[in-house]
């Protein structure tokens, strides 16, 4: 991939992700009236999408950042600290917790969208922000793994980083129902004790299986690429 299209797609997906938080943050205000949550205990940060579009945003200027310090070849003698900042933060967080957020959001939309984005809530929360926290998302990291390679830590790195975050965001999420009362997806306000805990086991295993769909498309895309690379090193070192 030539480096000036690679960095120009890094620094427009930073800077989109980078202006849809700052956006949301600022001028998506949602009266008490229409929905008390969305006000409540937590602020924007209640929410896993924001979580993920800051995570975006945050991965994309690593990206850009190590396209002028450091390398995107796909299988480099020595990685500097960029490249394997930039390749775990891939691996672990920004390419599974974009699909996992916008394919469970997208899933619970066609269910019944007042489970995780009442209707009343559209006039304050414009559909080309919804569409970039929800679809770019997973759009831009599937984009990522196309142009440019990377290499997946063991998987006990990898799921440990991924289910920890997970599970952060699950304290947390109960945190802000015992301060105000409310859940931050109203999915959860229809689903009984066991059901719940069924639920998020569910959404855990689903994490860990688009962590593994993504370590096997990379595999698919940049595997053989790697081989030679190495191959060739091999050879110039005998």
């Amino acid at each position: 991939m030539n480096k000036a299209v690679l960095t120009g797609f890094h620094l427009t997906a930073f800077a989109v992700f980078s202006f849809a938080v700052y956006y949301d943050f600022m001028y998506t205000i949602i009266p008490a009236r229409i929905n008390k949550l969305h006000s409540g205990y937590g602020g924007k940060f209640k929410f896993l999408t924001y979580w993920d579009a800051i995570a975006q945003a945050l991965f994309f200027l690593i990206c850009t950042l190590n396209d002028f310090c450091g390398t995107n070849s796909p299988s480099p003698k020595t990685r500097p600290l960029l490249r394997r900042i930039k390749d775990y933060f891939h691996a672990t967080y920004s390419f599974p917790l974009a699909m996992f957020v916008g394919v469970t959001f997208w899933a619970l939309m066609f269910v019944d969208r007042e489970l995780v984005l009442p209707k009343a809530i559209d006039p304050y929360f414009p559909s080309w922000l919804n569409h970039l926290m929800h679809t770019l998302i997973m759009v831009t990291t599937i984009i990522e793994m196309i142009i440019a390679p990377r290499q997946y830590p063991k998987r006990s790195r990898g799921f440990s980083g991924l289910l920890g975050v997970m599970l952060i965001y699950l304290v947390w999420m109960h945190f802000i129902y015992f301060k105000s009362g409310f859940w931050v997806y109203p999915v959860m306000e229809v689903l009984s004790l066991p059901l719940r805990i069924v639920f998020f086991l569910v959404l855990f295993a689903f994490s860990v299986v688009l962590y593994i769909a993504g370590e096997k498309f990379d595999q698919l895309l940049w595997g053989s690429a790697k081989k030679n690379i190495k191959g060739s090193n091999k050879k110039k070192s005998k």
